[in-house]
């Protein structure tokens, strides 16, 4: 008792730049602004987040959402109208870029052609005046770590656009930055090299203890590689959280609709318990769903169901709300149905395929269709 004590003791002695120091980037009330008067457009609205040392956090929205702006904002390449940016409690928000100990690696990775790998990967190191027998170790340690030790005499111009995109990361992580900023850096791959790539980086996080800032608006990539994700739109934040926590317990509509698929059902409350209601859905069917601010019974709301989340029954059993089939997709790994309710709302349900499985429903038939226990969830619009 007297150990839990001492210890919210300290919490409170603390001061907020105490605290700060516990993350390695600690953005407060950030505003950027561009333009003036009537003309101004606000890119970026009092963001507040927190990211933790070692951490592969991740910024995930649609274009124009802010998170390229945030991303150049930490890395010094442009300068908040208000707010702070601190780096392991220092604020750093109107430090030019080659004071920050933070590198980025770009879309295009802006690599020398006229260079060859290993001069590539040195180059940082030798405009901070490091020693050439440091430099050489560090490139060799680098190399090592992108596993790409027989390609250091080669040039650049020669190497395919994931061993670009390996040597960009070696350049950026020789000088042992604090931060590493990756802006889209696998949007130019193809679909396989980036699913390599994603484990790749993932790795390299991992080893060299670094703390990654990802931005990308795939939110496959972000789902795979993040520790935590940050959903942004129009220039906020809508919610942070782990993969596992932003799909399957999303704050908002926007959120539910951005990661993954999502079936969206108008409803009525008619009760409330706990974390639980009882609605109604407008197609007549009840049903439960969880809920993280309880709503007021008679409001409607919108639930949110996940394809896999749901079943379809060629008897119809109890409980079942009854949907009929319009279209089967097969997708190899899975078949998607497109069902519709009593009211005319869309209902997909993704079904795994067996070994040698064929469709099992098709265009007009009429079944039932159950929603897996705690995975219907009630959503602020």
């Amino acid at each position: 008792m007297k150990h839990e004590t001492d210890n919210t003791m300290i919490a409170e002695l603390q001061t907020p730049q105490d605290q700060s120091r516990q993350f390695a980037v600690d953005v407060r009330g950030l505003q950027k602004q561009f333009g003036v008067g009537s003309a101004a457009v606000t890119a970026l609205a009092n963001i507040d987040v927190a990211i933790a040392e070692n951490e592969f956090f991740t910024l995930l929205g649609p274009s124009g959402c802010g998170k390229t702006t945030l991303l150049r904002l930490i890395a010094g390449f442009d300068f908040p109208t208000d707010g702070q940016i601190l780096l392991h409690g220092d604020d750093i928000a109107l430090l030019p870029p080659f004071k920050r100990p933070i590198n980025t690696v770009f879309q295009n990775y802006a690599l020398f052609a006229h260079m060859t790998v290993a001069q590539n990967i040195g180059f940082g190191l030798k405009m901070l005046g490091t020693p050439k027998a440091e430099i050489a170790d560090r490139v060799a340690e680098m190399l090592r770590l992108v596993q790409m030790e027989n390609l250091k005499d080669r040039q650049t111009s020669q190497l395919s656009g994931g061993q670009q995109q390996r040597v960009a990361l070696a350049r950026a992580l020789a000088p042992r930055p604090k931060v590493l900023l990756l802006d889209e850096p696998l949007s130019a791959l193809d679909y396989k090299l980036r699913k390599d790539m994603q484990i790749e980086l993932k790795r390299l996080q991992s080893q060299t203890g670094i703390t990654f800032v990802f931005v990308t608006h795939d939110q496959e990539e972000a789902l795979t590689m993040s520790d935590r994700i940050a959903v942004m739109s129009k220039g906020a934040i809508l919610q942070v959280g782990t993969p596992n926590e932003i799909y399957n317990q999303p704050a908002t509509r926007f959120v539910a609709d951005f990661i993954g698929e999502s079936n969206f059902l108008p409803a009525v409350v008619d009760a409330v318990a706990e974390n639980t209601a009882q609605v109604t859905l407008a197609a007549g069917a009840g049903l439960q769903a969880s809920v993280t601010a309880p709503p007021m019974v008679g409001s409607g709301v919108t639930v949110v169901v996940r394809p896999e989340h749901a079943t379809l029954h060629e008897i119809p059993e109890p409980g079942d709300i009854a949907v009929t089939v319009t279209n089967a997709v097969f997708f190899g790994t899975d078949t998607h149905y497109h069902t519709e309710l009593a009211d005319g709302s869309p209902f997909v349900v993704r079904e795994q395929n067996a070994v040698g499985a064929t469709t099992r429903f098709v265009a007009g038939q009429k079944v039932g269709l159950s929603v897996t226990q705690g995975a219907a969830r009630i959503l602020r619009d």
